[in-house]
């Protein structure tokens, strides 16, 4: 694919000088291209409504977390570039000392795309929202198990006393979900992980689903009938309460994310540098 509009997002916690901004913006433009950077609210927050429809690439500086971000936001298949400006990451590929490089091996043509599954949860109340990432329910409030109810295909799965569940990408599973406990996959693959949060019940391990099956999770009952409240995220933001009673439905969504990739070095690879500490 030939690329000629580029849309720039910078996390401008970590550009705070934006000397990498401006230095992408002239290789782009030095080089014919169209470049648009991202507007943002008082808040710093990305306008939405502000990204141009006629893109061919996202460059997204920062680190995994402003990628995931924008993968939310674009909700349209167009390959993202994350210019990591963090720690080690698994999502964002071009380091700062290769820029050029990197922006002359994209205009070049010499690059590869990975294409990542994302979640979609869905309310009684019709409104939905999307992951790269997982989807959190957590306890609300005090410091007491929650008890959570797992349909899967219209069947009860597993009921949990838990302080939370994640439900996991293949992408996400190097996030909260390790940290929980579940297993690492690999992020191209194509299933869905659930993983209970504290569980209090011995041998409660992760699920591993299907990509195409039908989640629903129903918050329970609290002790002596008690009504509970949880907070359901979607990749650590958007929270909204549930409450006994009400449910969401979780399934795979019809957006994905593309990523683009510029290296041979690969998810294992990265995943051992990180394992070692590097």
């Amino acid at each position: 694919m030939n690329m000629e509009r580029f849309f720039v997002v910078t996390n401008d916690g970590k550009d705070k000088d934006g000397q990498i901004t401006k230095k992408i913006k002239e290789l782009l433009e030095s080089r014919g291209k169209r470049c648009v950077l991202c507007k943002k609210d008082e808040q710093k927050n990305i306008v939405a409504e502000s990204i141009p429809d006629d893109i061919d690439c996202a460059v997204v500086i920062g680190g995994d977390g402003s990628l995931i971000e924008v993968a939310r936001l674009l909700r349209r298949r167009i390959p993202l570039l994350g210019v990591n400006m963090g720690t080690l990451g698994y999502l964002a590929e071009v380091e700062v000392e290769r820029l050029t490089e990197a922006f002359e091996q994209i205009l070049a043509g010499k690059y590869m795309t990975e294409d990542r599954m994302m979640l979609e949860g869905d309310f009684t109340d019709g409104t939905k929202d999307v992951a790269l990432n997982d989807i959190v329910l957590s306890r609300k409030g005090a410091l007491r198990i929650i008890h959570f109810n797992l349909y899967v295909n219209g069947a009860l799965l597993n009921s949990y006393e838990a302080d939370g569940i994640i439900l996991s990408t293949p992408t996400g599973s190097t996030a909260y979900n390790l940290s929980a406990g579940g297993p690492i996959v690999e992020p191209t693959a194509e299933m869905i992980v659930v993983t209970p949060i504290c569980s209090h019940a011995l041998n409660t391990s992760s699920i591993v689903l299907s990509a195409d099956d039908e989640i629903r999770i129903e918050i329970g009952e609290g002790r002596h009938g008690r009504s509970e409240e949880v907070y359901i995220s979607f990749d650590g933001t958007n929270n909204r309460e549930l409450r006994t009673g009400q449910t969401v439905s979780i399934r795979r969504s019809e957006m994905s994310t593309t990523l683009m990739k510029l290296s041979e070095i690969s998810f294992l690879e990265i995943l051992s540098r990180k394992m070692k500490g590097k």
